[in-house]
């Protein structure tokens, strides 16, 4: 994993907790969860590409 990826996910993270708890405050918890969840959603998708180029980057290796 790159550092760049490592900022990109700690970005996120900071603005998913950021809007959590403004909508909190705001009285909108299930606004809120919806934007916890789609962050995680996010940093999977970005989480499963890694892994992909990790799989084809052995394949290649190995002659697979």
């Amino acid at each position: 994993m790159s550092v760049d990826m490592v900022f990109k996910i700690a970005a996120i993270g900071i603005i998913v907790a950021v809007l959590n708890q403004v909508l909190i405050r705001a009285g909108r918890e299930e606004q809120a969860m919806m934007t916890a969840l789609a962050g995680l959603i996010v940093v999977l998708l970005m989480m499963i590409q890694e892994i992909k180029v990790l799989f084809d980057a052995v394949k290649t290796t190995f002659g697979i």
